[in-house]
């Protein structure tokens, strides 16, 4: 493939942006190339500025469940766009996409919007140190809640992808009051939370991660969580930017069976615009300004696009049959991956939850950060250049998962699976 294009605008744009692009695992480092720009997308199908046309399991990184331009989005957006764009305003959008998340997510009782996921993260943390009158927060290593200072301990996605510990900038007196545990390890949790319970503020999860590549949890973790922050008095706090409508129509809880306390949104319900929320019990959420003194505010929190384009998404996915077409999609997707790699001696382990999925060139199964690591790095890198060249677009870090959308049709695995068997059998030679 030619990518001319990509490679001067990645030039102009390194003398211009940091790194030469707004978030860093789109810089390609780690699998030792430079990104291809796009240009525009349909379906399931990607055009960079070259005119290559790719198969896309990126996604946005998530949000588009429903493919790009999906009909139902981009009529909404076309009425929303005729009444404005932003007016710092309450608007009859806001009230109804709340509605519906509230009827969709079991733990919400009620929802604040916001403009990100990191956003809703940083807040509902707040929320709940205001509430519990606590400092301390438990995460997990591999986890990745954003970009807030207390979360960037062991954290997942770009930070892992870079090879970075934390940041600086971040002060360690913020720093102390974050511990970070292994994910999936239950006795290791119990045994902080026995020694520390009475001082913890919050528990936060992905409760399907996804930013240490994918990895689900082990039976009893979520249990566990749910069990121990009861009995200590701590707010359980679900990160479901990525995994809420993604993994099930109600999110990893309702997969699950778990109620958390607050629950993280983002990606899907924008509709592919800047979108996050968070919601949880209706005690907590009342503590919330100007209802009650935790302090939270947004210029476009609400924004009328995103809440149309939100709406337009969440409508789509509650059509009957959507679920089980998508999830057979991505494990005909999976099975076909993981039948390759076995034929050709290639140790993987591939896996899906719903239509988020993940490969890591390991013949371990993968429970945690530390075993995601072992993964064979070099061969991703290899895996990823070579899938780019023959029109397949994933994510360019071993250390995220895949999403596949409701666009994606038999023709497209199809597609893909060839590509990947060619790629696999090219570096085994």
């Amino acid at each position: 493939m030619n990518h001319q294009r990509s490679h001067m605008l990645f030039d102009k744009a390194v003398q211009i942006i940091p790194g030469g692009v707004n978030s860093p695992v789109r810089a390609c480092k780690s699998v030792g190339t430079q990104p291809v720009f796009i240009k525009s997308a349909d379906g399931c199908m990607l055009i960079d500025e070259d005119g290559n046309t790719y198969i896309d399991y990126v996604g946005s990184w998530g949000p588009m469940i429903l493919g790009h331009r999906h009909p139902a989005v981009i009529d909404a957006l076309n009425q929303a766009i005729l009444r404005g764009t932003s007016f710092g305003a309450p608007v009859d959008l806001e009230v109804e996409l709340a509605e519906r998340v509230i009827s969709l997510v079991p733990s919400i009782e009620m929802v604040r919007m916001v403009n990100s996921g990191t956003e809703a993260v940083m807040s509902a943390i707040r929320l709940a140190r205001g509430f519990t009158g606590r400092d301390i927060i438990i995460k997990f290593d591999g986890c990745y809640h954003g970009h807030a200072d207390s979360l960037l301990i062991a954290a997942g996605s770009g930070v892992a992808t870079l090879g970075i510990p934390g940041s600086p900038g971040v002060p360690k007196a913020v720093v102390s009051q974050t511990l970070s545990l292994t994910y999936n390890d239950m006795a290791g949790f119990i045994d902080v939370m026995n020694q520390m319970g009475k001082d913890i503020a919050a528990v936060i999860v992905e409760p399907v991660a996804g930013n240490m590549g994918f990895v689900p949890p082990v039976p009893g973790f979520l249990e566990t969580l749910r069990t121990e922050t009861q009995k200590h008095g701590a707010i359980l706090i679900f990160d479901e930017v990525m995994t809420g409508f993604r993994v099930a129509l109600g999110g990893a809880q309702s997969l699950y069976h778990i109620t958390p306390d607050l629950t993280t949104l983002g990606k899907i319900i924008g509709g592919g615009l800047p979108v996050g929320a968070y919601g949880g019990r209706r005690d907590i959420m009342a503590r919330i300004a100007p209802q009650g003194p935790v302090y939270q505010a947004g210029t476009l929190s609400g924004n009328p696009l995103a809440m149309a384009a939100g709406i337009a998404a969440l409508k789509e996915i509650q059509k009957p049959g959507f679920y089980d077409r998508l999830n057979g999609i991505t494990e005909q997707l999976c099975q076909g991956l993981s039948d390759i790699a076995r034929r050709l001696g290639i140790p993987v382990c591939i896996g899906h939850i719903g239509s988020m999925a993940g490969l890591f060139f390991t013949g371990q199964a993968v429970k945690n950060f530390d075993q995601a690591k072992t993964s064979d790095l070099t061969r991703f890198s290899q895996f990823y250049r070579g899938m780019l060249e023959n029109g397949v677009y994933l994510a360019p870090s071993q250390f995220e998962a895949w999403f596949v959308s409701s666009a994606h049709e038999n023709r497209h695995v199809i597609a893909t699976l060839k590509a990947a068997e060619a790629v696999l059998k090219e570096m085994v030679r």
